[in-house]
């Protein structure tokens, strides 16, 4: 083992490779996600500030999406800016410590978010299932207990994560295969054997990821039985877009992270790491505001009246 340490200089920093060398390409691809990180910060900016602003938005629903979009525009901003400027210069360096620094504060962003989206479907299980009992059931203190719970389960199991996977030696080459330093790619360049991490991997994974969607599927399954007792029609209909919405997020968010995560990292394919990690990164931040809260009412409302602009017709 002495020796093994010995005839093996060690990395201090990595450099990302990105999606491409062609200089031309990198350009539209700077102007592409410059426009979705710009248009990600602005769209779930002004959900926070308008959920803030207005009294008529402060439920707990409402309590939960702003926190969904405060994550979100965190969880972005741990990779894109650093891949902008990535995309228009020759050296595409990061740090040992940053790489470090970055996959700990992206894994706990991204954990957080998974299991907030277990607390959201909660959320409207009781709002459609015990619509009386509501605003006592989701109570402040509940609220905001469920949004600490979810932090400290992405602090803890992010630590595991990134220890076990910064522990190994990393002895060159240095040159990850990615846009950002994600556990996968990481992995990949260690001259060590990987075996354990990939079954910590697909533990955390199954902790991670199918715990907080079985949780979502038995509340919708709960949700969905409610529904079809509505007699109404254009009541089962209100009641399932008030779902529809939060489903479109789940499966945009913890598809792409469950295929990633989940999967031995021998198998995984580079070029398709990267577009996974963009639907789960990028673009599922990017459409959260425009799926899940600029196309409800009550959101347009509360926008039109904060900015003077008009009224929304009942």
């Amino acid at each position: 083992m002495e020796d093994f340490w010995d005839n093996h200089s060690f990395v201090s920093e990595f450099i990302l490779l990105g999606f491409s060398r062609d200089s031309r390409i990198n350009a539209i691809l700077f102007n592409i996600f410059l426009f979705l990180y710009l248009s990600t910060l602005v769209g779930n900016g002004l959900i926070v500030i308008l959920i803030h602003l207005d009294s008529h938005l402060h439920t707990p629903m409402y309590f939960l999406l702003s926190a969904l979009s405060m994550l979100d525009m965190s969880y972005v901003t741990t990779t894109v800016p650093q891949m902008l400027v990535h995309l228009v210069c020759q050296k595409k360096i990061i740090s040992y410590v940053g790489c470090v620094s970055q996959m700990y504060i992206f894994l706990v962003l991204g954990i957080t978010e998974g299991w907030l989206f277990s607390v959201m479907a909660y959320d409207r299980y009781v709002a459609i299932c015990y619509p009386l009992r509501y605003k006592v059931i989701m109570s402040p203190w509940l609220c905001g207990a469920m949004i600490v719970f979810c932090g400290l389960w992405g602090v803890s199991c992010s630590l595991v994560y990134t220890v076990f996977t910064m522990c190994l030696p990393y002895c060159g080459p240095n040159e990850i295969n990615h846009f950002f330093c994600e556990v996968p790619a990481v992995l990949k360049l260690t001259c060590a054997d990987t075996s354990l991490n990939d079954q910590v991997d697909f533990i955390l994974g199954f902790i991670l990821l199918l715990v907080p969607l079985s949780f979502i599927l038995f509340s919708y399954v709960c949700i969905f039985a409610t529904i079809l007792k509505i007699r109404s029609a254009q009541g089962r209909l209100k009641a399932f877009f008030t779902c529809a919405s939060h489903i479109t997020v789940i499966t945009m968010f913890c598809g792409p992270a469950m295929f990633m995560y989940m999967n031995p990292g021998a198998s995984a394919s580079p070029e398709r790491d990267k577009i996974l990690a963009l639907f789960y990164n990028v673009i599922s931040a990017f459409l959260n505001p425009i799926i899940y809260s600029l196309r409800n009412k009550d959101v347009k409302k509360a926008f039109l009246k904060v900015t003077g602009w008009g009224r929304v017709p009942e």
